[in-house]
């Protein structure tokens, strides 16, 4: 048995009974557990397992569907295993719906109580109350160091412009953070469960770009979230961006054509 999942039972008060490795991520493992009293749940390791906890139940507090938390560590989160059937195609317009709700609930700043990371590569969510100020600090330009002298000078040019760009003050809506295809659980057409979170307070539209990343979703979708602000379209490629250059931060030169593609787009 894996000392992964031994912690997490000894962390519910348990004994062990099975654990086997379940698809997860990249950036951590995932284990699904049985414990002998007939507990079954997901067992992961993580950046940090109480602030990924935190998160989870900040979701869950906002009346959107997330695993609940059984048990967090520095080591270890312990999560509800949620039906996934992998229909996300029948249930965008859920979704829509869903992040809908999500995005109503609100901060008084941008940022998080907690810092965070994917991987080896931090992300800082110190309170602000400028918004292009901590989008241009606490993610561009933080994911854009390490990644080339030319990609690094075309994300400082567009940082400097970033109050022309985006919006100073935007409605501080609970972000996922982290919002692709791949962490959103589906279920005979509704949606079960969002996963893996990077939460915090931000433009909403942020989730939106990050969805559009990796998936196309449909006009169910937009019709269930509702009306977006005049100028999406033209902030989308800035808030892609982000994802983009975590990717290739940590995945190497296979992503350098999404951020310049981005880059492009926004006229840098």
């Amino acid at each position: 048995m894996s000392a992964l999942a031994e912690r997490a039972a000894g962390l519910l008060g348990g004994k062990l009974a099975s654990a086997a490795d379940f698809a997860g991520g990249s950036l951590s493992s995932v284990e699904f557990v049985r414990l002998e009293d007939g507990r079954e749940m997901l067992v992961k390791s993580g950046p940090s397992p109480k602030a990924e906890a935190r998160m989870l139940r900040a979701i869950r507090a906002a009346g959107v569907p997330a695993p609940e938390v059984f048990a967090a560590d520095d080591a270890v989160l312990a999560i509800e295993r949620l039906a996934d059937d992998g229909g996300l195609s029948t249930a965008w317009a859920d979704l829509g719906r869903v992040v809908r709700k999500l995005h109503e609930t609100t901060g008084e700043a941008y940022g998080w109580p907690d810092d965070y990371a994917f991987g080896r590569l931090a992300i800082g969510n110190a309170s602000s109350d400028d918004w292009p100020r901590f989008y241009a600090e606490n993610r561009l330009l933080a994911a854009a160091r390490g990644t080339g002298a030319d990609v690094e000078r075309r994300v400082e040019a567009l940082c400097g412009r970033l109050g022309d760009l985006l919006p100073s003050r935007p409605k501080p809506s609970l972000l996922h953070g982290d919002l692709w295809s791949g962490n959103v659980l589906a279920s005979n057409g509704r949606i079960s469960g969002l996963i893996d979170p990077a939460c915090y307070h931000g433009d909403g539209e942020v989730d939106l770009a990050m969805l559009g990343l990796f998936a196309s979703p449909t006009s169910a979708f937009f019709d269930a979230y509702g009306p977006l602000a005049a100028g999406h379209r033209e902030r989308a490629p800035v808030y892609t961006l982000w994802p983009a250059l975590v990717h290739l931060n940590l995945f190497g030169p296979g992503y350098r054509g999404m951020v310049e593609g981005c880059l492009a787009k926004a006229g840098f």
